[in-house]
């Protein structure tokens, strides 16, 4: 487990979801990245019951998450709050607090697609779906040698640079706490997390696409 940066990519202009990760792909393949199966990150929302609320105030979100690359685990998150690791019978414990967390079945988001190797860089290619619906474009990107978030940024930014343009992503927010801490798949997933919340709540408005 390296340092990763999770970010989004718009849709390019005249082109579909789908067309704009193939686009993305053959900049990966031109550049020499070889294909290494496939991968995906999903997350499912949880609210806390009604009767557990005081009045007048707004439940709090429990978010759970899998992610391929650990197929043993299951992570809970709260918004700007810990991130939790368990077993996968983490799931199994959720159904049966559900007098105290709801399942907002509606808002299962998930990002699945492809992965690539470049040297020492994983490169994770994504469509996010909500249901049936694509929805946007994941990157993520892993550098795999490193576990400190401030001695690889710039080397991360400049090979992001070579097939994202001018969509490189600024420095993802959960590397601000870590300083010189070690990285974790923990902040990976606070990364999914917020790029997941973020796509839930774009209106459709025209975004400049890549091209």
């Amino acid at each position: 487990m390296g340092v990763t940066c999770v970010s989004q990519v718009p849709v390019a202009e005249g082109k579909s979801v789908q067309q704009t990760v193939e686009l993305l792909a053959r900049r990966l393949e031109a550049l020499g990245a070889d294909k290494q199966g496939t991968f995906g990150v999903d997350c499912e929302t949880y609210h806390t019951a009604a009767t557990l609320g005081t009045q007048g105030q707004t439940g709090k979100l429990m978010y759970v998450m899998h992610n391929s690359e650990y197929p043993l685990s299951c992570f809970a998150l709260f918004e700007n709050g810990p991130c939790l690791v368990a077993d996968a019978n983490f799931d199994t414990l959720m159904v049966k607090l559900k007098g105290f967390f709801q399942n907002a079945k509606a808002n299962k988001i998930e990002s699945r697609g492809t992965r690539y190797q470049y040297c020492d860089f994983l490169v994770k290619l994504g469509t996010v779906t909500m249901g049936p619906s694509a929805r946007g474009i994941s990157v993520e990107v892993e550098y795999c040698p490193c576990v400190i978030a401030n001695d690889c940024w710039n080397l991360l930014m400049e090979f992001m640079q070579s097939f994202m343009g001018s969509h490189t992503p600024g420095v993802p927010s959960v590397f601000g706490a870590k300083h010189d801490s070690t990285y974790s798949p923990g902040d990976t997933m606070v990364q999914y997390m917020e790029l997941f919340n973020k796509i839930r709540k774009q209106q459709q408005v025209p975004v400049a696409g890549i091209r």
